[in-house]
């Protein structure tokens, strides 16, 4: 126990160690990262100053954008320094806090996608409904409790990690401080952790999850009833860019965080790499594309509505 309380800090191994694959990724990652800030960036300027968009559906989408940009900015800055550092180091104080704000940002964008999917049904299965249901005061009320059960989230896996004991390897097989890699490391019993994440977790990942993908049946069945092929094709293209982002950022942080541990299948920082540094990039480009979709139009109500 003497070496887990003199351990203070820990060491990012990165992503590749060879020197070609390093350079073509930092330049990659770059890319990537430049791209979010200007995707992300230009939605919400769209949002904000077009007076056709200020909707609860681009309330929602505008409010994406400001959690992608917070969720990549806790991490790639620091991925890209570490290109070039010899020595990957990470203070406990500053892991413990990239992992506040990563789990913060990236459950709170899983319930925003959830309360985004309850948005969309509404719209499209009761247009007549929509501006009495999704009322700005509404709107409101879901985004805040949005923001604090993905926050209570964040805070009770990163204050079950201060009860962790580290004895050494220090090595995070991750380019940033992330739950499971810090499980892994810890020389205590993880089962009541796992247990946390497994239970706790899992009944609100899985509540998340179902508010997700259930409204989809039933604007499946919504839309196959629109006798125009325009109006179906429409409402099919602006829900399937939000429902291929859900399924990518789920399959990937499902795949990282529940994947049993064994040897032969360690997808790890690679799955990481893509819900971590791709997604954030893939959200404004869809978004921008549903924005952009309202030059095509004449006339707009609330929402999907006036596509039906």
């Amino acid at each position: 126990m003497d070496n887990s309380t003199s351990l203070s800090e820990f060491l990012l191994l990165g992503l590749v160690d060879s020197f070609i694959a390093r350079h073509f990724l930092f330049l990659l990652c770059l890319l990537i990262y430049i791209l979010t800030l200007t995707g992300n960036l230009s939605v919400l300027s769209v949002i904000i100053t077009d007076v056709r968009l200020q909707t609860p559906m681009y309330f929602f989408l505008s409010n994406l954008a400001v959690l992608d940009l917070a969720s990549s900015t806790t991490t790639v800055p620091r991925l890209l320094s570490d290109f070039f550092r010899e020595k990957k180091s990470i203070s406990k104080t500053q892991c413990i806090l990239q992992l506040f704000f990563f789990l913060t940002f990236i459950s709170t964008e899983t319930f925003l996608l959830a309360a985004m999917s309850f948005d969309r049904y509404t719209a499209i299965c009761h247009p007549l409904h929509y501006t009495e249901i999704m009322q700005w005061k509404v709107c409101i009320q879901v985004l805040v409790a949005v923001w604090v059960v993905g926050i209570l989230y964040s805070l009770l896996y990163t204050l079950s990690t201060l009860n962790l004991s580290f004895c050494g390897p220090n090595n995070i097989q991750n380019f940033f401080c992330d739950l499971r890699q810090l499980l892994e490391l810890s020389c205590n019993s993880n089962f009541l952790n796992i247990l946390l994440i497994f239970l706790f977790g899992g009944v609100l990942g899985l509540t998340a999850f179902l508010i997700t993908f259930l409204p989809y049946i039933k604007i499946l069945m919504t839309v196959l009833k629109i006798k125009t092929t325009e109006g179906r094709t429409k409402a099919f293209s602006t829900c399937t860019s939000h429902l291929t982002i859900v399924l990518i950022f789920y399959s990937t942080s499902a795949i990282n965080y529940f994947h049993p541990n064994t040897s032969h299948f360690s997808p790890g920082r690679h799955v990481s790499l893509v819900y971590a540094v791709f997604v954030p990039v893939l959200n404004p480009l869809t978004s921008l594309a549903v924005v952009l979709r309202i030059d095509c139009n004449s006339e707009r109500s609330v929402g999907y509505s006036g596509e039906l």
